[in-house]
């Protein structure tokens, strides 16, 4: 049997000629002008586009069949996507208002937890004429249920159900445009486990239909615009839409709107604000807050706006794992080089990325301070008492991070 043997494999053929013309086309988006020009960081432009390609068809196909629903985590240690912070966990199901659906799940003991449904993806964002950002993002949240709303069992176990008829507890409503569950999981001490879910329609009595040509084709083209999509969006999306990311030729300061805060941003339990910053190999980055109330996080990212590497290095701070100066701020310090701070904030090498900065339990703006100061001297611009450890501490506090980093994942 060969090629054009099946009626099907001409149109079978061409889609995958499709996507793969789509793929090399994401590849020329690596060397764009908002992906720097610089060794490190010209491979991690390849790299973002590898990662999301190893979950293009989880993405399209594996999951996609809404009657046949599967929680999929679209970020970890090795695949970031969609400005995703460390210390999140980002997990989605497709689903649909025809149908009801069960989780079952355990409770861990994160201190923030978040399940959405979301409604029907518009071509442009709402109000603008700005086209949406690609898939599977873009829709809009319809309503939400937080961890601390869900009841479970003493041994924290629960059941929440989506769609169907109303219940009085452990319920979300959907409407005929609803299509994605997005599960947000936000961790603040190392000890923090992980809630476990697991999602089945209700009724389900048959296996999965195998996907026939025009799925596969039909799938091969969502795919496509996917791979293209996240090249195309990452970072500009941002820079254009999204309130509290700054003008990126403003470099190194958060903008003056830090609110980033509207009903959707209230249906999805945040407030956030986001810098972009640039740091030449003699130079550092001092970034002040007025330590508040809430449960916070500071996450680096890279030029394409997806995580650093959280599983290794020091790239996120949150309340438990900060320590505040005796002056009541908390100090960050952006630097190539280990300074011996506690609050150090690693580059991994890269001369330009991201930091955002998220508050899940108040909507109450920070007010936020930097100093781009000569890395030198960075310890004369810091006050006495900032917090220090040695390289003995510092090697203990990646071990501590690597090893919560993988219980959050079950690596």
């Amino acid at each position: 049997m060969a090629y054009g043997d099946a009626p099907e494999d001409p149109a079978l053929r061409a889609a995958w000629d499709a996507f793969c013309d789509r793929l090399r086309s994401a590849g020329a988006q690596a060397f764009k002008e908002a992906s720097p020009a610089n060794p490190l960081q010209r491979a991690d432009a390849f790299r973002f586009l590898t990662q999301n390609l190893g979950q293009a068809f989880e993405l399209a196909l594996e999951t996609k069949d809404p009657a046949f629903p599967q929680i999929h985590a679209f970020t970890t240690p090795t695949m970031k996507l969609g400005g995703d912070v460390a210390d999140f966990t980002y997990r989605q199901a497709w689903i649909d208002g025809a149908h009801a659906y069960r989780i079952s799940g355990r409770k861990g003991t994160a201190r923030w937890l978040n399940v959405t449904v979301q409604g029907p993806r518009p071509e442009t964002i709402p109000g603008t004429d700005w086209p949406s950002l690609h898939e599977p993002f873009g829709d809009i949240p319809e309503c939400n249920i937080l961890g601390s709303q869900i009841e479970a069992a003493p041994d924290g176990t629960f059941e929440l159900f989506v769609g169907g008829e109303p219940r009085a507890r452990n319920w979300l409503p959907t409407t005929p445009g609803s299509r994605k569950l997005f599960i947000r999981e936000a961790f603040d001490g190392w000890d923090e486990t992980p809630t476990t879910l697991t999602i089945e329609r209700i009724g389900m009595d048959a296996p999965r239909p195998l996907p026939t040509p025009d799925r596969m084709i039909e799938a091969m083209a969502w795919a496509g615009d996917f791979v293209a999509g996240l090249m195309r969006d990452w970072p500009e999306h941002s820079w254009a839409t999204s309130r509290g990311v700054c003008d990126p030729q403003a470099r190194n300061a958060f903008p003056a709107d830090k609110t980033a805060n509207d009903a959707a941003d209230a249906r999805r339990g945040r407030m956030a604000a986001h810098m972009v910053w640039r740091l030449a190999p003699d130079e550092a980055l001092i970034v002040e807050m007025d330590m508040h109330p809430g449960f916070w996080i500071f996450g680096m990212g890279g030029a394409f706006v997806g995580s650093m590497d959280f599983l290794y290095r020091p790239v996120s701070y949150t309340p438990a794992r900060t320590a505040v100066d005796p002056d009541g701020v908390v100090r960050l310090v952006l630097s190539h080089d280990d300074p011996g701070l506690h609050n150090w904030l690693d580059t991994q090498g890269f001369s330009d990325g991201n930091l955002t900065y998220r508050n899940l339990l108040t909507q109450d703006p920070a007010t936020f301070r930097t100093r781009l100061v000569p890395r030198a001297a960075l310890m004369d611009h810091l006050p006495a008492g900032t917090a220090t450890v040695t390289p003995e501490q510092r090697t203990a506090m990646r071990l501590e991070r690597y090893r919560a980093v993988k219980r959050r994942y079950g690596l």
